[in-house]
């Protein structure tokens, strides 16, 4: 499992009974989570008197309590800093767990010795973006929702980065591809997180367990003739991590070489010693 155990302004406190304990900053929230569902004495304080709490609805969705909480903050890791604030569904903007995958690919690309273009796709509010331009690369960085490329665009700017070399797209991930496979363009690094579950622009079902790959199929046809690394999330739990292994060596090693791996993304908890899985996480990287 790879874990992102370098943060200062985020803390997973506890989990358990399908929810966990976090601080973001100086903010304590409570945020339901699936993968938590194990029961914990729930000693620390802040399980009473959290900042603030998303409470799921019997109906679907829920809401956030939070009388206290702030409508965003901003919060730091090493050299880059992020807004925070709740979001619907229980989401606050940032994926602190993906830290271990931006740790990751800065160590490739300040190690590449070359310039270094990144393309990335379902990009959110831009963690792996600001990470790599942290780090010397160009991003192309693609997002159907303008809020959140918006959202990306002021991390940049907090990251002290709005000056650098970052392509800010708004458009369907698919649909941008197949204009970037007629142009010719091409890049030397790939990252993609795609969601479980969503509807494309004109209707498209997306279900991760049936699109990726042949969405996987058209995006390597971007790579350039020396990529340097590809990083695919997947949240769905019934997706292991030797799909995404399978996934990368059909498409990428047998042509490239390199190598694959694929692992658990974690946090690591506080209280019990215990990491919470957060989803898998597939690598290709050349040698």
């Amino acid at each position: 499992m790879w874990t992102a155990n370098r943060w200062n302004d985020y803390e997973l406190i506890d989990c358990g009974r399908g929810e966990k304990l976090e601080r973001w900053g100086n903010e304590i929230l409570v945020r339901p989570d699936p993968q938590a569902i194990w029961n914990t004495p729930r000693h620390h304080r802040g399980w009473k008197k959290p900042d603030g709490r998303y409470l799921r609805s019997k109906t679907g969705g829920g809401h956030w309590e939070k009388d206290s909480l702030p409508a965003s903050w901003q919060i730091s890791y090493g050299n880059l800093t992020f807004k925070v604030g709740p979001m619907n569904f229980k989401h606050t903007g940032l994926f602190p767990e993906q830290a271990a995958n931006w740790d990751f690919a800065q160590q490739m690309i300040r190690s590449a010795g070359r310039p270094i273009n990144v393309l990335n796709l379902f990009a959110y509010t831009g963690g792996a973006t600001i990470a790599c331009a942290a780090a010397g690369a160009s991003v192309c960085h693609v997002d159907a929702a303008k809020g959140m490329v918006s959202w990306a665009r002021e991390n940049a700017k907090l990251s002290h980065l709005e000056k650098a070399p970052i392509r800010w797209i708004v458009d369907d991930c698919g649909k941008f591809v197949d204009r970037e496979i007629r142009r010719g363009r091409r890049y030397d690094a790939l990252i993609m997180d795609p969601p479980s579950y969503g509807r494309g622009p004109s209707g498209e079902i997306w279900k991760l367990e049936e699109s990726l790959y042949p969405f996987l199929e058209k995006v390597v046809q971007v790579l350039s003739d020396e990529p340097l690394f590809i990083i695919i999330n997947s949240y769905t739990t019934g997706l292991a991590p030797s799909v995404l292994t399978y996934m990368l060596e059909t498409l990428v090693t047998k042509r490239y070489g390199g190598r694959t791996d694929s692992q658990e993304l974690g946090l690591p908890v506080t209280e019990s010693g215990l990491v919470l899985p957060c989803g898998s996480t597939g690598r290709w990287f050349a040698k």
